[in-house]
């Protein structure tokens, strides 16, 4: 997966690369710009279900085939969590399944490193330190220092989620032998309370009161003043999350303030910076709804994506179903909306009922359901398995990604102010 979008952000860095080389001109400015916003549209569209997919015929093509992210097409959504339906579980990359997150945060990674590539490839740095980049990039900073937050929160959010599947598997393991013990339904009964905690325990602890953690960075970046002792000061990935940390305020703060350019900003560099804003709080915010994360009150509200711009479109039709999905579970003090977390949350409520109602001999038709619920939640557990790690080593990319490239633009910005000092 992470091959191709690697091949398709080299091509994308050729032809920058290329351009940069030749006399510079408005018009390649230009020209990046649509090709960027292109890619944007493209990587995000591709992350929509083949139903919320709707083609302009009087467009253009987004990208040329060989600079598309990915061919692979989106399986339709699980309907299998919806209340009394017991449709199985369809796996593939469905929205918000652990395939479709990995397949976001490729995403975003490709277009992380091409943002760069328009902003400072072959670039005098006097060029990104001039009005109104001086505002945006620093801003920009700050939003990636409170998103290295978030993946910290969110990495904490997939070992919560790994608790669950090794519960879930001590279920299967009990239940699949025959024929069935006292002993078998004490140790399912034992991971099916434990399994039931964890699903609850987030919403119960935070209750919607907590406040944002003293070491997340909320100050402003220090621009191209900053010492090199402030361009490294950012969290580690390992450091906990706080008790009092909240997910919903950390999403509202990343999104405070993020307005599209007016007048002349609205085209070139000020732009791009804007795009990769929306797509860094996009993003984020789609993690946390996705993951378990402590306090989430609130986070159904809309972020600020732009609905009329054709390069937002995608994330607009996700963010919509997203907040559908949020709206129906926001209530029940789910654990997230990850697709298999759903799934095992419903089959563990219901074998929970097996549990407690436990007769021996069962009827006929009744173990062929509780066999069926088994196997379905065995192959969850299967899913979960292969998924969750390399998950987890994605989110640590996105960490360190964001950690280089800050200290990247940090360092561009202090060659710029450096240059414009002059020799005393």
């Amino acid at each position: 997966m992470w091959a191709a979008g690697a091949d398709n952000q080299g091509n994308f860095l050729g032809r920058i690369s290329i351009r940069r080389n030749q006399v510079a001109s408005m018009e390649g400015e230009a020209e990046d710009l649509e090709l960027f916003q292109r890619k944007i549209c493209d990587c995000f569209s591709d992350l929509l279900p083949p139903s919320n997919t709707k083609k302009d015929n009087n467009h253009t093509p987004l990208l040329p085939p060989s600079l598309s992210l990915t061919t692979t097409t989106v399986d339709p959504p699980i309907d299998g969590d919806n209340d009394g339906d017991t449709t199985p579980f369809a796996g593939g990359e469905t929205l918000l399944s652990i395939p479709w997150l990995r397949k976001l945060l490729d995403a975003f990674l490709c277009c992380e490193a091409e943002f760069k590539a328009v902003l400072l490839m072959g670039r005098e740095p006097s060029q990104i330190a001039k009005s109104p980049l001086d505002r945006m990039i620093p801003d920009f900073l700050d939003r990636t220092v409170k998103a290295m937050d978030v993946c910290n929160a969110i990495s904490h959010g997939v070992d919560a989620i790994k608790f669950m599947q090794s519960q879930a598997q001590i279920i299967v393991s009990a239940l699949e032998q025959r024929p069935f013990t006292d002993g078998q339904i004490k140790r399912a009964r034992r991971a099916l309370a434990a399994l039931q905690g964890s699903i609850v325990v987030d919403e119960k602890e935070n209750n919607g009161k907590s406040t944002e953690r003293s070491w997340s960075f909320g100050r402003r970046t220090g621009g191209a003043g900053a010492s090199v002792k402030e361009r490294h000061h950012a969290p580690n990935f390992s450091w906990s999350v706080a008790k009092h940390w909240s997910a919903a305020k950390q999403i509202q703060s990343i999104s405070s303030n993020l307005y599209p350019p007016r007048g002349g900003e609205s085209t070139g560099l000020a732009l791009t910076v804007y795009i990769m804003s929306v797509v860094l709080v996009f993003v984020m915010w789609t993690l946390v709804a996705a993951i378990p994360c402590q306090d989430r009150a609130g986070l159904g509200t809309h972020i600020p994506v732009p609905k009329q711009l054709n390069w937002a479109h995608g994330m607009c039709g996700i963010q919509e179903k997203i907040a559908e999905e949020w709206k129906r579970k926001e209530k029940k003090g789910s654990a997230g909306l990850v697709k298999e977390v759903v799934k095992v949350e419903k089959l563990g409520q219901s074998l929970v009922e097996f549990a407690d109602n436990f007769q021996y001999p069962m009827e006929e038709e009744k173990e062929a359901e509780f066999a069926s619920q088994v196997s379905e939640l065995a192959e969850i557990c299967r899913r979960m398995d292969d998924g969750l790690s390399p998950l987890q080593v994605q989110i640590r990319e996105l960490f360190h990604r964001l950690v280089k490239s800050r200290a990247t633009m940090l360092d561009v910005l202090e060659q710029a102010a450096k240059s414009a000092t002059p020799d005393v």
